[in-house]
């Protein structure tokens, strides 16, 4: 039975799905090529794609010579992935469903297991990468890109507000000291480390969300500046808003 959570990450992003497709920092192809880069996967490795999307990271380790097996709660996000990877063939495959299913089990295990820009959506971070360690083959790798949060508290809290007024599905920023206990409690060695700054537009960011909150207000909160390391506005920037972020790649195997 689908979770309330999941049922409403699933719609949000069937709204969501074309504008994501063509969102700037969601295609960039520099950063997708680094992001292949810091996974290092071994060459044909057989990969898992949590939340994959409209299969924008999926094409990226296809053409790097990789197959994939991607899963989305979306169903239009795993139609716009077949569509995207079709010039895969038999090495991508894009199933509708939880990364908790059976269906997924079965297809295991797989030689490592990626995802971006997905942990800030789970309920539950832990249960998330334990699962896809149990998914991946002893020895295999694992490997998260989200974007971060920062070390204040109370500043973390206004970041955290914010991105839930822009998209009602999300749940929690980690920091970047945070992401690698995870993995470590996790039970993953050989843990590494490595992060990179980027920018939003507010305007393109907010209108793909899925808000709980009007732009308008969400654009006031901003106006009054927020500077948390992960989220900052940067300064004199009317009419426009740029937001200067970070986001981390940690990597780590399975024992």
């Amino acid at each position: 039975m689908i979770r309330p959570h999941d049922e409403d990450l699933a719609g949000a992003f069937d709204d969501q799905a074309v504008k994501f497709e063509h969102s700037p920092v969601q295609s960039d192809a520099a950063a997708l090529e680094r992001l292949v880069r810091a996974a290092d996967f071994p060459p044909g490795s057989r990969l898992l794609d949590p939340g994959c999307g409209p299969g924008l990271v999926s094409e990226a380790f296809l053409k790097a010579g990789h197959r994939v097996v991607g899963v989305d709660l979306s169903p239009v996000m795993i139609e716009r992935a077949r569509a995207r990877c079709a010039f895969a063939g038999d090495a991508a495959r894009f199933v509708e469903g939880s990364i908790h299913s059976a269906e997924i089990s079965a297809l295991g295990p797989f030689d490592g297991s990626y995802s971006r820009y997905v942990l800030h959506h789970v309920l539950d971070a832990r249960a998330f990468l334990s699962r896809q360690v149990e998914l991946v083959r002893p020895g295999g790798l694992i490997v998260v890109c989200d974007h971060l949060s920062g070390p204040d508290a109370a500043l973390a809290r206004r970041h955290q507000e914010i991105e839930e007024a822009r998209d009602r599905t999300h749940t929690r920023n980690l920091t970047g000291g945070q992401l690698v206990d995870l993995f470590a409690a996790a039970g993953l060695s050989d843990v590494q480390y490595q992060e990179e700054s980027f920018a939003l537009d507010f305007d393109e960011w907010f209108d793909r969300g899925s808000p709980s909150e009007s732009k308008a207000s969400v654009r006031e909160v901003l106006l009054a500046g927020l500077d948390a390391r992960g989220f900052r506005v940067a300064p004199d920037q009317r009419p426009s808003i740029r937001i200067d972020c970070v986001r981390a790649v940690v990597r780590g195997r399975r024992g």
